[in-house]
């Protein structure tokens, strides 16, 4: 009995040794911090699990330490998410505080635009509405008759067409077969009814949408989404039925009279450039279209919408046969203010037209470079051909203008949108409307003979909140017609030279290592040896420079005249510290330092700002070797055009082109047969002041009307 009790016991024994060793006591303190991380403290007061709900007292299970990593980790992870939500809460309310007034006022939300449209207007880039969309979509929703006038580039096409759209497909849609348009909207220009129609067609759903215009047959025209419009003939599309019509005046009226085209139903006309749309060259045949719908008796004609970049008061006045009492005004511009694009510079070039072509290829490289968008825009037909092919002009170029057959020209608006090539060369019929996007640079090769053409122009580029340059060659004899623009335009021209050799070279060689960023590594190794070759006898330094003056193009380079852009002349700055009245001075100050043979190769000594003159020469290297600074007198080598004095008409002034007895020399060439030193040898040009010192200041600027 003794024996089989111990053996009991020492089996007792073995299974307490076979169980886990119990955890250990944690102190308080570090019990407290546990429950602490784990977002908590255990109540020292459990329920027992009795049904009368009696809260015995009940000893608190010890934690393990796995139970504290995990708790710890728990906590963290959550710590972590609760900064997370805190830094998204606060991005997104620095994102609206940092929304602009333009963007608060332009919410979607506070118009009454689908979801759908406001889709397809994002998948445009649109990602609120405008200035003079603001303004205008509760009136043109409302059917109020609206003038509205805004620059370039600020979205008037979509001012009238999203809330024309949400109109139409908030009414209910006659679907039937054969139904008349409900829209009609005119433009002056092809290229420009075939932008408005896609811009229709990208943000409408369920809407038919036809554009009638010259040039093509009445046959098949391409799809709208390749530049032009409707895969079915334009009569199929008269006879399945039309929502919306966009067209040219001219072809709009040929299917009125032959294809019975019904325009009695119409509820909306939209006059796009109606400035234009309401002159001379289309006034009539817009009066014709539109009497088919107007009736000055009844009340009920269509909603008229009026926008343009520029309304002279004659439109207002021409308008008012159309408008119904009461129509909204809508001015962004005003009398007073700028009335061009504000996001575009406007510089101009003087310089003679036989020097244009290829100081225009310059201007292009400098100020747009081989990879960016320039349009020109010439005054003339033959002009634009020749220039688009001029070697000047070292991108890709391609001619636009009205004698270029219809599809050719939707091609070339094609390729120049695609990046096909770099530059177009256009008429005025690029000039209204037409938003191609990011066009750097637009070359204007005279001022135009009207203030709106130049607007229009210039509003090519510095679209959609983008900046732009325009830049207006002229020559002396049109300075009046630059001013008369700034006047009337409400802007300033800043006057630039030429660009530079310097300005040349800089802009091809940035040009050049954007062209070996494009070469494949592939291809690399195929001229690895004959580089190598070629390190090892001009130099890295000498045969990379080779390199890059090669594939720039920039090779041959003509220093020109700051002045006048003539080629082969540099410009020099005759700097004196007393102030001077007479350009006398200057002359003879010349003479005696470099004498009289290098004074005769000296022209176009112009007055500046200040106590400063500015001259010509082609003989710059020859005067450095002979000309010593003083302390009145410092000649310097002009490397920007500097600021003129303005023309004034006083009997002061250089020695040229004057009745005076001492005349001027000969221009280019010494003692000339046309402007003669002394009287003596040609025709010596008169001018009227009698005053025996010499003629008016800047009397060049009135002698040479080149």
């Amino acid at each position: 009995k003794k024996l089989k009790n111990k053996l009991e016991e020492q089996e007792e024994q073995e299974d307490t040794s076979c169980e886990p060793p119990a955890p250990k006591k944690k102190k308080k303190k570090d019990r407290q911090a546990a429950d602490q991380v784990n977002g908590h403290i255990d109540e020292e007061m459990v329920t027992n699990g009795n049904s009368n709900g009696i809260e015995t007292p009940k000893k608190k299970k010890k934690k393990s330490e796995g139970d504290t990593e995990v708790s710890a980790m728990l906590a963290g992870q959550i710590h972590f998410l609760v900064e997370i939500s805190y830094l998204e809460h606060w991005i997104a309310k620095r994102q609206i505080a940092e929304e602009t007034a333009e963007q608060r006022e332009g919410a979607f939300s506070n118009f009454r635009i689908s979801p759908v449209t406001i889709s397809k207007l994002k998948a445009r880039g649109v990602s609120y509405l405008f200035d003079i969309q603001v303004k205008t979509f509760n009136p043109v929703y409302d059917e109020e008759d609206v003038i509205a006038q805004a620059r370039t580039g600020t979205g008037k096409t979509f001012s009238f067409a999203i809330p024309l759209v949400e109109k139409l497909q908030n009414d209910s849609l006659e679907l039937t077969r054969g139904r008349a348009p409900k829209v009609l909207v005119l433009a002056p220009t092809r290229e420009l009814a075939i932008q408005v129609a896609k811009d229709f067609k990208d943000i409408s759903k369920r809407v038919a949408i036809a554009c009638f215009y010259g040039g093509s047959s009445y046959n098949p025209q391409s799809n709208i989404n390749s530049g032009s419009f409707c895969s079915s003939c334009l009569v199929d599309a008269i006879r399945n039925g039309i929502d919306i019509l966009v067209g040219t005046p001219g072809r709009v009226k040929d299917h009125i009279q032959n294809h019975k085209l019904d325009l009695t139903k119409l509820k909306h006309v939209v006059l796009d450039e109606v400035d234009q749309m309401l002159d001379m060259g289309f006034a009539e045949q817009v009066e014709e279209i539109l009497a088919l719908s107007y009736n000055r008796v009844n009340e009920n004609n269509p909603q008229t919408l009026l926008f343009s970049a520029t309304c002279p008061p004659w439109v207002y006045e021409v308008a008012k046969k159309y408008m119904r009492p009461g129509c909204k005004h809508i001015d962004l511009i005003g009398k007073k203010t700028q009335k061009a694009a504000t996001t575009v510079e406007h510089l101009a070039i003087a310089c003679h037209w036989s020097q244009r072509a290829a100081v225009i290829g310059d201007v292009i490289q400098v100020y747009s470079g081989s990879h960016g968008r320039t349009i020109v825009f010439c005054e003339t037909k033959k002009e634009a051909n020749e220039l688009s092919l001029n070697a000047s002009i070292k991108q890709s170029a391609q001619s636009l203008h009205g004698d270029i057959p219809q599809k050719q020209r939707e091609l070339t608006l094609k390729g120049f949108r695609n990046g096909s090539f770099e530059v177009l060369v256009a008429t005025n019929v690029a000039a209204r409307g037409l938003d191609i996007p990011e066009v750097d640079l637009v070359v204007q090769s005279a001022p135009p003979k009207d203030v709106e053409s130049y607007i229009h122009r210039s509003g090519r580029t510095g679209r959609a909140g983008r900046t732009g340059v325009c830049i207006c060659f002229y020559q002396r004899k049109e300075e009046d017609q630059l001013r008369y623009v700034e006047n009337k335009a409400g802007i300033t021209f800043r006057r630039v030279g030429v660009p530079t050799a310097n300005d040349i070279i800089k802009s091809s060689s940035k040009d050049a290592v954007r062209f070996l960023d494009s070469v494949p590594v592939t291809a690399i190794g195929y001229f690895r040896e004959s580089a190598e070759k070629l390190i090892e006898e001009r130099g890295a330094v000498e045969a990379l420079a080779a390199a890059l003056a090669h594939i720039s193009g920039a090779t041959n380079l003509e220093q020109r005249s700051l002045l006048n852009s003539d080629a082969g002349y540099i410009t020099m700055q005759l700097v004196c510290s007393q102030e001077m009245h007479n350009m006398g001075y200057a002359w003879k100050t010349i003479k005696e330092q470099l004498g009289e043979k290098i004074e005769n190769n000296i022209y176009r000594m112009t007055f500046l700002k200040g106590k400063t003159v500015c001259t010509n020469t082609n003989l710059f290297y020859l005067i450095l070797e002979n000309w010593k600074d003083g302390r009145r007198w410092q000649l310097t080598l002009a490397t920007e055009l500097p600021e003129l004095e303005e023309k004034q008409h006083n009997n002061r002034g250089d020695r040229g082109f004057s009745n005076s007895n001492r005349g001027d020399r000969g221009f280019r060439g010494g003692r000339g047969r046309n402007f003669g030193r002394n009287g003596g040898r040609g025709n010596g040009f008169r001018n009227n002041s009698g005053n025996n010192r010499g003629g008016n200041k800047r009397s060049f600027n009135q002698a040479f009307d080149f």
